[in-house]
């Protein structure tokens, strides 16, 4: 059934999502909007949306087939999809693989560093205070979700993480970190939001070239090139 956009719920700084006829289904759109540094740098990256929406989708999929329930339903075109509606946690969960961005600053570390076991990290949702990095306990402390909740959480992110570097070591790329969010769907949490160059940092295997939002956030030049030439290389 093809579902119909109805009033749109929220926008964010890369989707809008809409109601649908459909209680518990929902369209999303993806922008080509691009933001950093908790929307200080703003812009725009040319067919950034399509690239993002097809891209979450071959994941999405992938992942689906590999055990992990996430709220991906189906494409509608190249920048909509349908997902579950999902009650979207405020906690972002971050996976690293290499030493880079915001871990290395903050902990004075080179670049590039293979790190020795993935590092697990918690940021609470909240603009308004710039994410900040929390851990278990103040997640469960303010209410964010449930000792058993941050458990599950825990688990899914790490197969995630196994599952995404073999698949993208197939394809050239490093998997040096990604971020990840999760919603309640059915009283049950599963993975949601979306996995693409704006969520994760991608290095090419053998050069280590930056294929991901860093060329955007660093003026590296060629953000539309690295976004498209990730997305073919996952589509071959």
């Amino acid at each position: 059934m093809e579902l119909t956009k109805l009033e749109m719920l929220y926008e964010g700084k890369a989707k809008k999502v809409y109601k649908t006829e459909v209680q518990d289904q929902l369209i999303v759109t993806y922008k080509d909007d691009a933001t950093a540094f908790n929307g200080e740098k703003k812009g725009s990256i040319a067919e950034k949306g399509a690239i993002n929406n097809q891209m979450s989708a071959i994941l999405f999929q992938l992942l689906e087939e590999m055990g992990v329930e996430n709220h991906f339903i189906s494409l509608i075109n190249e920048r909509e999809m349908v997902v579950k509606s999902v009650t979207i946690l405020p906690l972002e969960v971050i996976v690293r693989n290499v030493t880079a961005g915001s871990m290395a600053k903050r902990l004075g570390l080179e670049e590039g560093k293979i790190l020795k076991s993935p590092v697990l990290e918690f940021c609470y949702k909240n603009d308004e205070l710039g994410d900040p990095l929390i851990n278990d306990d103040h997640a469960i402390a303010l209410e964010l979700a449930t000792k058993e909740q941050i458990q599950y959480i825990k688990e899914q992110a790490l197969k995630v993480n196994e599952i995404l570097q073999e698949f993208f070591l197939t394809k050239g790329l490093k998997l040096v970190d990604f971020k990840l969010e999760f919603g309640v769907y059915d009283g049950k949490v599963i993975l949601a939001d979306e996995i693409s160059p704006d969520t994760c940092r991608l290095w090419d295997s053998n050069t280590n070239e930056k294929l991901d939002k860093d060329r955007f956030r660093r003026d590296l030049g060629n953000v539309e090139e690295a976004y498209q030439e990730v997305l073919n290389r996952l589509k071959k």
